[in-house]
């Protein structure tokens, strides 16, 4: 299914959605007002709205409260896109200029602080206090897992549970968030917003391994990006590779990354080992165990179309090519 297919039982709600968002993105000071404009321009496939709104007709159906969901999360993530921009010197996203590559980084931090701060004070307006708890703690994970993996790459000492442990807070947690508030603004019980947290929480897990694998260049996802890799950063392929390598090889490989990690010939020397070592089929496989232990959980809703859907929206995840 196409992602148009995906969001048919909440297309219109979706397309409502888009004044909502763009009213939250106003601001009076006419330099915020000018470089939020431009980043609503710019704005990706709103993959996360699409959870927050499927959730909610799984759960109960689309209310008032969705659309206030909806936007903290957009909000928020577009917050952290901007904050990492800053934090991984990035000056492109999507193939535009970032706002710190425009800007400067002392107002592209300012920009994110404010997006982050109008998610909060919606929920505030509009009473919405256990969407605002929802969205308080992805903040937190969030953090809490950005700084866990700059600590970690320092030492390039990351085994698989610290690396699902990162991911989890660092991806897996604003996905989950989206499902989780998408079932709470349908006012569902406690029970249901864990077990919609819970599934959102295996998707975004899914959603960064599939990320793994284009640095390696999956399948036919292009040519070798190498980002993680020249970054240091330990990705369940490299990490695989390196726990079942002969000790000499990991040795090697660590002590590449450590000295010559954004050299083009190490980037190509660690993707042919860990395409040697199996490094990104056992990905794919954690990928399908995910996506098998997502789909049980959806099992657990009952049967409609925007479960059907959100049963694609896993799919789509999995298959998508950027």
């Amino acid at each position: 299914m196409t992602l148009e297919q995906i969001k048919a039982p909440v297309a219109a709600e979706m397309d409502a959605f888009e004044p909502h968002f763009r009213a939250a993105m106003r601001s009076r000071v006419s330099l915020l007002d000018k470089i939020l404009y431009y980043i609503v321009q710019r704005k990706g496939k709103q993959v996360r709205p699409m959870f927050v709104f499927l959730s909610a007709a799984m759960c109960g159906g689309v209310r008032e409260a969705t659309y206030t969901g909806a936007s903290m999360i957009e909000l928020l993530h577009t917050a952290t896109l901007v904050h990492d921009d800053v934090v991984d010197d990035s000056y492109q996203r999507r193939g535009f200029f970032s706002i710190n590559a425009i800007w400067k980084n002392k107002i592209a931090v300012l920009v994110g602080d404010y997006l982050l701060s109008q998610g909060l004070l919606l929920a505030i307006k509009q009473k919405e206090f256990g969407l605002l708890e929802i969205m308080s703690q992805a903040v937190q994970d969030m953090s809490e897992g950005e700084l866990l993996q700059i600590e970690k790459v320092r030492r390039l000492d990351i085994d698989e549970e610290v690396y699902f442990d990162i991911i989890t807070k660092k991806t897996a947690s604003l996905i989950a968030t989206a499902c989780a508030a998408g079932a709470h603004s349908a006012g569902a019980n406690d029970e249901i917003v864990k077990l919609m947290h819970r599934f959102g929480e295996k998707i975004g897990l899914v959603f960064q391994i599939r990320d793994d694998l284009f640095d390696f260049g999956d399948d036919d996802a292009g040519k070798p990006v190498g980002t993680d890799i020249k970054e240091k950063k330990m990705t369940l392929p490299l990490i695989y590779a390196l726990k079942v390598c002969p000790p000499a090889d990991k040795k090697h490989i660590i002590r590449l990354m450590r000295r010559k990690s954004d050299d083009p010939e190490t980037v190509a020397e660690v993707v042919v080992f860990v395409r040697h070592f199996g490094g990104l089929a056992y990905a794919r496989e954690a990928m399908q165990r995910l996506r098998a232990e997502a789909l049980g959980v959806l099992e657990r809703i009952p049967r409609s179309e925007a479960r059907q859907s959100m049963a694609a929206l896993v799919d789509f995840v999995i298959e998508r090519k950027k």
